[in-house]
């Protein structure tokens, strides 16, 4: 596969990224490691593997799409050749095939700008925060309105939008696929297994952080793009304000003045939840994860995201640069 090349990003990944980069490896040469001023030796690790390194100028500030690009413009400059480039996070190990995969996809379709296929989590057994994550990247196959992170993408349709928005702290993937789409650029997942993921997500804080920073992502999405004909992210926004913000506070507000009936407003959570678990169980999904993930997502998460919301519109008022939302 010499018209494939891939493009790591990573920090203090440790015996995750050697995974990572060693089942590349088997593969692929075209390869180029892009480094977050890791602490743990993660670029001699890589550069003792023969990978291209990019160590990145800390001094400026770092998100996942910067990483990206540079590691995009690096592998273009030393392997000019190559017409498909395969993203992938440095918690992540391709799976055996994944890569012919994803260029033959891409090779029997001119209109085809990115491919994704099935991401698992490694440990869902560990915690249920790793298990809900499993559950959320399991997609519909077939045409999708975007990828994540880690995708295969046709070299020509990712320099032609100018690659992800380096700005972004969060949910450049997303908005990628939207620039790329209103080109007329399709994406899709295709029905193969692609990598394992280790999520190493073991408390509730990580998992807050999580959809804090996904609730900042929509916020800041629905500025950006919002008044397109496809209005990005804006129904997203408004399900966040209204479950996670409006509805509970006008529940809460109103209850003295109601003699109590405004908080009946809150039976809407477990009729939320009841549509979310019977979509879940019609998927073959076991009760107990079930019922786990309906609550998390039509309960839970809504908090958090209004969280992630408040904090977009707070820092774009005070006009401060956001800072990256780290859960690990």
């Amino acid at each position: 596969m010499d018209h494939v090349g891939c493009v790591v990003i990573g920090r203090n990944e440790g015996e995750r990224l050697v995974r990572c980069l060693d089942a590349l490896l088997r593969s692929v040469t075209r390869l180029v490691y892009v480094d977050s001023g890791s602490t743990d030796g993660s670029a001699a690790m890589a550069r003792a593997r023969g990978v291209t390194v990019v160590d990145l100028d800390m001094s400026v500030p770092f998100t996942a799409a910067r990483g990206r690009n540079a590691g995009f413009e690096r592998l273009r400059l030393e392997h000019p050749s190559v017409s498909r480039v395969q993203f992938l996070d440095g918690d992540c190990e391709i799976v055996e095939g994944w890569l012919a995969s994803a260029a033959a996809a891409l090779d029997a379709r001119a209109d085809l700008a990115a491919v994704c296929g099935r991401l698992r989590e490694r440990h869902p057994e560990a915690s249920v925060y790793n298990q809900l994550c499993d559950l959320e990247w399991d997609t519909p196959v077939g045409p999708a309105t975007a990828c994540g992170g880690n995708a295969m993408m046709r070299v020509a349709a990712f320099a032609e939008v100018g690659g992800f928005d380096p700005t972004l702290i969060a949910g450049e993937e997303p908005e990628l696929c939207f620039r790329l789409r209103a080109r007329g650029w399709m994406i899709e997942r295709i029905a193969a297994e692609m990598a394992l993921h280790d999520a190493a997500i073991d408390r509730f804080d990580q998992w807050w952080k999580r959809h804090v920073r996904s609730g900042h992502a929509y916020a800041e999405g629905a500025a950006m793009h919002g008044s397109s004909p496809e209005r990005y992210f804006v129904r997203e926004n408004v399900r966040i304000v209204l479950w996670g913000a409006l509805l509970p506070f006008s529940a809460t507000f109103f209850a003295l003045p109601t003699l109590g009936l405004s908080l009946l407003l809150l039976g809407g959570y477990p009729l939320s939840i009841a549509r979310v678990y019977s979509r879940t169980r019609a998927r073959g999904i076991e009760p107990r994860i079930a019922f786990a993930y309906a609550v998390a997502t039509a309960l839970v998460v809504k908090f958090p995201e209004a969280l992630g919301v408040a904090k977009y519109w707070r820092n774009r008022v005070l006009g401060e640069r956001a800072r990256l939302i780290e859960y690990k």
